[in-house]
C-alpha cells in the first residue's frame, strides 16, 4: 500500500518558519517528481512547489524566494522549508507524488497520482 504521510505543520507567527516532511512507503518514488499543494478554505487546492526526479524546484510565484523544496531519496522522504511565513499561507498542505518515472515536475494536480493526507499550516498575524 502507497502511503504519503506529512507532518511539520502547526501554529506559527508571521515571519517564522516551518519545516514540512512527506514520508513515503509502499513503492519508490526516486525516479518521480514530488509535489507540494495547499488547500485554504473555501479555496481550490493550489500548487505550491515541485521538484523533479532530478531535483530541479519549481515555485508558485507566490513562494518563490520564501520556501524551498527538496528531496532525499535515501530517506523517502521530500521536504518544504517555508520561512517568511504569511496569514495568506493559512492552509492545509498536501504532498503528492507522481506514478510516471522521469517526468518532469507539474503544477497541475491531475499529474499526480498518489497524494498523502494533509497537515495544517496556521500563520497568525
Amino acid at each position: 500500500q502507497v502511503q504519503l504521510v506529512e507532518s511539520g505543520g502547526g501554529l506559527v507567527q508571521a515571519g517564522g518558519s516551518l519545516r514540512l516532511s512527506c514520508a513515503t512507503s509502499g513503492r519508490t518514488f526516486r525516479r518521480h517528481a514530488m509535489g507540494w499543494f495547499r488547500q485554504a478554505p473555501g479555496k481550490e487546492r493550489e500548487f505550491v512547489a515541485s521538484i523533479d526526479w532530478s531535483a530541479i524546484p519549481y515555485y508558485a510565484d507566490s513562494v518563490k524566494g520564501r520556501f524551498t523544496i527538496s528531496r532525499d531519496d535515501a530517506k523517502n522522504t521530500v521536504y518544504l522549508q517555508m520561512n517568511s511565513l504569511k496569514p495568506g499561507d493559512t492552509a492545509v498542505y498536501y504532498c503528492a507524488g507522481s506514478g510516471l518515472e522521469y517526468h518532469a515536475a507539474s503544477s497541475l494536480r491531475d499529474r499526480y497520482d498518489y497524494w498523502g493526507q494533509g497537515t495544517q499550516v496556521t500563520v497568525s498575524s
